[in-house]
């Protein structure tokens, strides 16, 4: 029985979503346990693609899913997704799909104040999605939160709204210069959320309690990156949530003895959307190849990701802050066609080499990358599916990197499809 863990490394948009899919086949239960619909995971199958925000991907394979008590969920995007997966021919019923009655709910005030405040930000602006993310989990934070056992208690919700609200709206109407908020158009709207979610809010601690205890094995799917972590990350841009891997318990209700396996998703070059330095980011015409083969555009923003080399500071990083057993490496074929690659090994600051990520931001932005150059290869690798088949100069890549954080390279997508994948080691499969 394996119970795995699935993080993001650098900056977010690691393929997380692809893994997670390939990986579901082997699961009973998916958990996504932190975040909101600021995250978009993005699955090729058959040809078809599929973006989802909040339903976790493996509901893509016929596994269960459930959406853990650490999401923040905005309800009006989530019915759009279950209708969205319906009419894919997926099966999103109360079966398969299970919210936790702890998780809290995005509100209409929420997002009215995000895009305020970036709004009043100007230039100083963290780049967020406008989603409401972040106030939710301040309303989480300040004990001013609605969770979905809330929600099923009609009463009892009416009377919470119109307590929130006023200050609400005193913040957008008096702080904000905005228009305020309808106390009666959300309770009419949130009604009609209850009536069609409520069959899905369980308590799901319980649920994957005995799971575990019945031998299901379980995969926990997290969303956005380790330096993204709200405690971990480029704070304070970073998103609202604690991304790496110990809050797969917290968010979902289990204890740490049940996790056996951390995997670690790194794409073969680095990416980053929004604000924040970022130490081997390109800006030249090899940044601009890498985008645009890479197709590297926010799933959730559409936003154009900013292009580096890869990291290996920022990666051994994140093997140290989740206890990775093993990567999983995405986008190796974006790679190809380039005559040489570049591996960052350190930093330099103010003279001095930089082996840890700083937590100083204005020291990380003045950091100087160390590289070590490899050559690359021209072979295109899209169609291989297995490790020795790779070009001599790939696989040196892939070494090196191994070799840098410590930490092996168990899994290689080179494309987009759930097909075109390298599996040396199935955490699930224990080979």
């Amino acid at each position: 029985m394996a119970n795995i863990v699935i993080v993001g490394t650098q900056w977010g948009d690691e393929g997380k979503g692809k893994i997670v899919d390939l990986l579901a086949e082997y699961a009973d239960i998916v958990v996504r346990f932190q975040g909101g619909n600021n995250a978009g995971h993005t699955m090729v199958v058959d040809g078809e693609q599929f973006i989802s925000h909040l339903v976790p991907s493996g509901i893509l394979q016929g596994k269960t899913c459930v959406i853990g008590n650490g999401m923040v969920v905005d309800p009006e995007v989530l019915i759009s997704e279950i209708d969205y997966l319906i009419e894919k021919g997926i099966d999103v019923s109360p079966e398969k799909l299970k919210i936790s009655e702890k998780a809290h709910l995005i509100m209409p005030y929420h997002k009215r104040l995000d895009a305020a405040r970036e709004e009043a930000r100007q230039k100083q602006r963290i780049g967020t999605t406008g989603r409401g993310i972040g106030p939710c989990y301040e309303d989480k934070a300040s004990r001013r939160g609605i969770r979905f056992v809330d929600l099923l208690d009609a009463k009892g919700f009416d009377e919470k709204i119109k307590s929130v609200s006023e200050e609400k709206n005193f913040l957008l109407t008096q702080l904000y210069s905005s228009e305020g908020i309808s106390i009666d158009e959300i309770i009419a709207a949130y009604a009609e959320y209850r009536a069609r979610l409520a069959p899905y809010v369980s308590n799901i601690s319980l649920f994957i309690d005995k799971g575990v205890r019945a031998g299901w094995q379980v995969l926990f799917e997290g969303a956005q990156g380790t330096h993204l972590d709200i405690d971990h990350g480029t704070y304070p841009y970073v998103t609202s949530s604690n991304t790496v891997s110990g809050n797969a318990c917290c968010g979902s209700g289990i204890g740490p003895k049940r996790i056996t396996g951390v995997t670690g998703i790194a794409k073969a070059y680095t990416t980053r959307v929004g604000q924040g330095p970022f130490p081997t980011e390109l800006f030249d015409e090899t940044g601009d190849q890498i985008q645009k083969k890479g197709a590297e555009f926010g799933a959730t923003t559409g936003r154009k990701r900013r292009c580096g080399w890869i990291d290996t500071v920022i990666l051994r990083n994140a093997v140290r802050l989740n206890s990775l057993t093993g990567f999983a490496m995405t986008k190796l074929d974006v790679l190809g066609g380039l005559e040489e690659l570049k591996i960052c090994t350190a930093y330099t600051y103010e003279g001095n080499e930089l082996l840890e990520f700083p937590a100083d931001l204005n020291v990380l932005s003045q950091c100087e990358p160390v590289y070590e150059t490899v050559p690359g290869w021209s072979e295109d690798i899209s169609s291989i599916r297995s490790h020795e088949d790779l070009p001599e100069n790939t696989k040196s890549y892939l070494k090196r990197i191994e070799a840098l954080t410590e930490t092996p390279i168990d899994i290689i997508s080179v494309g987009p499809g759930r097909d075109e994948t390298i599996v040396m080691k199935n955490s699930f499969a224990g080979s």
